[in-house]
């Protein structure tokens, strides 16, 4: 059977093309479950945490007895304390009934009579940890699906009495912990008390503090989930071997990551797009085809990152002063956090907040647009396409931006400087979206954010066109920029490029000219 990319549940390797994480698996087991660490793995949705459990499992398995649960589907479990006693081991002892029929036999011997509550379940997992030939370890995925419920609270809080017991040589447990999900669980009590309305009894416990810390014996999880270029490149070589289609994986895999970041999904679902929707286009422009087809339709993970923008304006607002006013902000956690777990932040090499990604700016940069047009109109209307692509269907570019210009002094004369400072360039990818969407792909080139500036890169037709958006701030800064600009055409081996120029002066001229710097060619245009 041919193997094929997955963006759906476990990744297996006899059915799919895998990232070779190897060294990242034997970093856990090494710096964690060999340490006897109970520890969390929270990381956004489709991160590859169950893929990550499994392989664990699999190397786990021959010297451990490894207990493989979720609580996907199992809210039954937390309906009280006494159906959770009455319940857990049953879901223990199913982990091993297609697997293993002699463990499940005698797992199935647990937790069967007088179960009642956590210290009934206590008993039982120290009865069984002493009678195992092996030491256990515990794992649970989809621990989020149990996060709004309290007597998971006092499940953990039970775990972690006998971990601290075990230490001081007065109980017997689980060699190790491992929970999945993309909850914090050390913030459990407020992410409970922020979902659902409690029962009487739970808010008086929650409000006593019997539940502050029920996972403060939990070791940080420091390992790196994204994807390297090197790791990409173990795919792409397997692939390659079946496939023989002589790409350059090297070059392939950096230009994955550039735009991915090593985000597990994305990296797969480009690979996936390529070899079944684009006839194996391996390139660049193949690359930037997926990521248009994937910002334009519906995905589990994209849904998530607009509807969590929709619901916290905070976040929202972060969010658009980042990417839209190019503000930089240093990176906290607790903070932004909300934002980090739901993988859309991250903490850039300069100690500043950023998106996590070139596609999660794409797609919220046209979700912002999107909604701006919605609110206020469009900016352009779609009939004027076709005045800007030439008879070889080339942007003109030129005639694009005096077009902005014509629209700037015709509709925005008299707005006020704040207005155009924090709307324009917002204003300018609402205006080019209709122009280059369907056939054009543009993104934004974060590292120029800063100074007042904004790089859009614009590919279209397998042509590549620089603008550079800035804001007037005098005319040594307006040569700081030029030469800023013909820096980045070098460094994209590009010999023309576009700036526009938002000044606020009410005697400013309209102008727009072309100039020659260092062996490049620039078209200024004022607004």
């Amino acid at each position: 059977m041919m193997k094929e990319f997955n963006i759906t549940t476990t990744c297996i390797p006899e059915k799919h093309y895998m990232v070779d994480t190897s060294k990242k698996l034997d970093k856990i087991i090494k710096m964690l479950i060999e340490k006897d660490k109970y520890f969390t793995i929270n990381r956004a949705r489709q991160y590859g945490k169950t893929t990550t459990m499994f392989r664990l499992m699999d190397i786990l398995e021959e010297k451990y007895i490894v207990i493989k649960t979720s609580f996907e589907g199992k809210s039954y479990l937390f309906k009280d304390e006494e159906t959770f006693a009455t319940d857990i081991f049953v879901l223990f002892a199913e982990s091993f009934r297609f697997t293993d029929k002699e463990i499940y036999a005698k797992l199935q011997k647990y937790g069967v009579a007088n179960m009642k509550n956590m210290k009934d379940v206590s008993s039982e997992i120290t009865r069984l940890c002493e009678e195992s030939e092996k030491e256990i370890i515990l794992m649970i995925d989809e621990i989020d699906k149990a996060s709004n419920f309290v007597v998971f609270m006092d499940f953990l809080g039970e775990l972690r009495d006998k971990y601290i017991n075990t230490q001081n040589n007065m109980d017997r447990t689980f060699k190790s912990v491992i929970l999945a999900g993309v909850s914090d669980i050390k913030n459990l009590k407020v992410h409970i008390s922020e979902r659902r309305v409690l029962t009487s009894n739970e808010a008086e416990k929650l409000q006593k503090g019997e539940y502050n810390s029920p996972w403060n014996v939990a070791a940080d999880f420091e390992i790196d989930m994204n994807f390297s270029p090197e790791e990409i490149a173990t795919m792409l070589e397997e692939y390659e071997k079946d496939n023989k289609i002589g790409m350059n994986i090297e070059k392939i895999s950096k230009v994955i990551y550039e735009y991915t970041n090593g985000y597990p999904f994305l990296v797969s679902k480009i690979c996936k797009l390529i070899d079944e929707r684009l006839e194996k286009d391996w390139s660049t422009n193949g690359i930037q085809e997926s990521i248009k087809i994937m910002v334009d339709e519906k995905n589990t993970l994209f849904d998530d990152i607009i509807k969590n923008l929709k619901n916290d304006p905070k976040l929202y607002n972060t969010i658009y002063e980042i990417i839209v006013e190019g503000k930089e902000k240093p990176y906290n956690y607790y903070t932004y956090e909300k934002g980090i777990i739901y993988g859309i932040l991250a903490k850039g090499e300069n100690g500043k907040l950023r998106i996590h990604n070139k596609i999660f700016e794409i797609l919220i940069y046209s979700y912002m647009a999107s909604e701006r047009d919605e609110e206020k109109g469009e900016v352009l209307k779609y009939d004027y396409r076709t005045n800007f692509i030439d008879e070889q269907g080339d942007l003109k570019v030129p005639t694009i931006l005096e077009k902005f210009q014509l629209l700037m002094k015709q509709e925005y004369r008299e707005v006020d400087k704040k207005f155009v400072e924090q709307e324009g360039r917002l204003l300018f990818l609402c205006f080019i979206r209709p122009i280059i969407n369907g056939t054009g792909f543009y993104f934004v080139e974060p590292r120029t954010r800063q100074d007042n500036r904004m790089d859009i890169v614009i590919t279209y037709n397998r042509k590549q066109y620089i603008i550079e958006l800035k804001i007037w701030h005098g005319e040594k800064y307006e040569e700081k920029g030029i030469d800023q600009l013909a820096r980045y055409l070098d460094i994209q081996n590009e010999d023309e490029g576009y700036m526009v120029i938002f000044n606020f002066n009410k005697s400013k001229e309209y102008t727009r000219e072309w100039m020659g710097v260092d062996g490049k060619r620039i078209y200024e245009v004022i607004v």
